[in-house]
């Protein structure tokens, strides 16, 4: 018997409560107990305690709860994108049974994780103040990167039915909508400004022979993204093992490795240009390869005339020419 065709009381013993899932993927994402409370809109301790179930549920730590941090520990570094795949598909199978959009039904938008906290969420702000009248639903999803599931660009099925607009990071070939760039990007070195300091501090690119390389496998297809090998090549650097170092699937938890001090990640400009600018992390090189891909945003046909739309288009477009 699959997995999918159990008894849902057979389920119900194997999946933990919804709760504990919510606070696990939100504390996960952004590390903090509190934040995740705030965005939850319950108390810190109402997480640690979801937390603790998920935890006695699957029988292993999910986080190291140190003095002033929070890390997760290797069991919950590998089941945060799960987790956070499932929730995207269970919003997108509720999305995809709802009624078509009425005339004041929210803007649904749906869009890669890192793009949604590391580009977007900054900006949603200003949304909010100059278009106070457009009610966005913000979803992430891994799907919204071209290649994660079968190799098709069918986009509107994953994310989230036919009212729902795609933020795509991809190739820009998405059949049947309307297609804009938002920006394309390059990827930079990037990593703690501690590692900059000390005897084997990073000057010059052959200093990463001292330096642990983070790998960000967010884009499965590496003919669409540089690796470390590539990029050492670009910079004239030989004799460096361009495989070692671990690996994580989703870039915003890369971005934060390199930001803790782990090691050195590639990342879109971009997407770090907050981080940079608050002196969390630093550009040691600037050695930039440009990106196969691009972001898209992508509108289906039954949603292109509503006028909020257009003004939610506009904007996003505006801030990606500015990027």
């Amino acid at each position: 018997m699959k997995q999918n065709d159990l008894p849902i009381a057979d389920l119900e013993t194997r999946v933990p409560p919804f709760g504990t899932l919510r606070a696990f993927e939100a504390a996960a994402r952004l590390l903090s107990f509190k934040k995740a409370a705030a965005e939850l809109h319950v108390t810190p301790s109402a997480v640690s305690q979801q937390i603790r179930l998920l935890e006695d549920h699957v029988g292993v730590p999910l986080f190291r709860r140190l003095t002033r941090a929070l890390e997760l520990t290797p069991a919950g570094v590998a089941m945060y994108p799960k987790v956070r795949e499932g929730l995207g598909f269970l919003a997108s199978a509720l999305a995809s049974v709802r009624r078509p959009s009425a005339p004041n039904s929210p803007l649904v938008v749906s869009a890669p994780p890192s793009f949604s906290t590391r580009w977007l969420l900054p900006r949603l702000q200003g949304l909010a103040m100059s278009h106070p009248e457009i009610d966005l639903r913000l979803t992430s999803s891994l799907e919204m990167i071209d290649g994660r599931a079968d190799g098709s660009h069918s986009l509107f099925i994953e994310s989230g039915g036919d009212d729902t607009i795609a933020i795509r990071y991809g190739g820009g070939e998405y059949a049947g909508a309307r297609v804009d760039r938002i920006f394309a990007a390059e990827y930079v070195p990037v990593c703690s400004p501690r590692l900059l300091k000390g005897v084997n501090g990073l000057k010059v690119p052959a200093d990463l022979r001292h330096h642990t390389l983070i790998h960000d496998d967010t884009v499965p297809d590496e003919k669409a993204r540089p690796t470390w090998k590539e990029w050492l090549a670009h910079a004239g650097v030989e004799g460096i093992d361009a495989v070692r170092g671990p690996h994580f699937t989703d870039g915003s938890l890369a971005i934060e490795a390199a930001a803790d001090g782990l090691g050195v990640a590639l990342a879109l400009r971009p997407l770090v240009g907050p981080d940079v600018k608050a002196g969390r992390l630093v550009i040691p090189f600037d050695a930039a390869m440009p990106s196969r891909y691009a972001y898209y945003f992508v509108t289906p046909e039954s949603v292109r005339e509503r006028p909020d739309l257009a003004r939610f288009r506009e904007w996003m477009l505006a801030e990606g020419s500015a990027a």
